[in-house]
């Protein structure tokens, strides 16, 4: 982004842009989203847009922001509701909070943190960032440290489960249950080796 907001008028607009953008990924996909056509779905000047934006690929990068701060808002208060240090719990919360997303969110589909935006972009630190934001949380409610195992186990998740999620929302609008509840076998039983074991690896004897 160009700039930050600071008054709550522009950051309202700015929220109207980006809702704008993720209506228009919606309807006409990446290829035909133009900075005109978000202001004028937004009901502001274009000079408003490019306040914030150099371009699309900038828009829609701040929309991934956006969605992943709102995914980790939504896991973060699951987690704070449920009950112990169930390491089973948080992985249900993580996969059902980003399926739903994936199902209600505009621009979701395409988007989603930015792992999926279509211009060639390298996916590696979405994925590490995603990896990190999820990770803290399942610590946090784990009550221990996020070490470098925890972290590493982390970042395995989000790739697996990355790539076995789009097979499901590519196989059936709304997403394959058969598919995601693999997904949900498989997060449970891999990280159900890395959170049992004693420790951080290079801490054993």
């Amino acid at each position: 982004m160009r700039r930050r907001p600071v008054q709550r008028r522009s950051a309202d607009r700015l929220a109207r842009i980006l809702d704008a953008c993720a209506a228009l990924l919606d309807e006409s996909g990446y290829e035909q989203l133009s900075t005109r056509a978000v202001a004028v779905r937004a009901g502001v000047p274009i000079g408003s847009v490019y306040r914030f934006f150099g371009n699309k690929r900038a828009l829609v990068v701040a929309l991934g922001h956006r969605n992943l701060d709102a995914y980790a808002d939504r896991v973060s208060r699951h987690l704070a509701a449920a009950s112990g240090e169930d390491p089973s719990a948080a992985v249900d919360v993580m996969l059902d909070e980003y399926v739903e997303m994936k199902r209600t969110c505009p621009g979701f589909t395409l988007v989603d943190f930015g792992a999926q935006l279509p211009v060639g972009a390298p996916v590696d630190g979405v994925h590490h960032e995603v990896a990190g934001r999820l990770g803290e949380l399942l610590a946090s409610h784990l009550g221990r440290e996020p070490d470098t195992e925890l972290r590493r186990a982390v970042l395995v998740c989000v790739e697996a489960a990355d790539a076995l999620l789009q097979l499901a929302f590519r196989s059936r609008s709304g997403g394959d249950e058969a598919i995601i509840e693999e997904t949900r076998r498989l997060l449970h039983a891999y990280l159900s080796t890395v959170l049992d074991a004693p420790g951080p690896r290079e801490n054993r004897a």
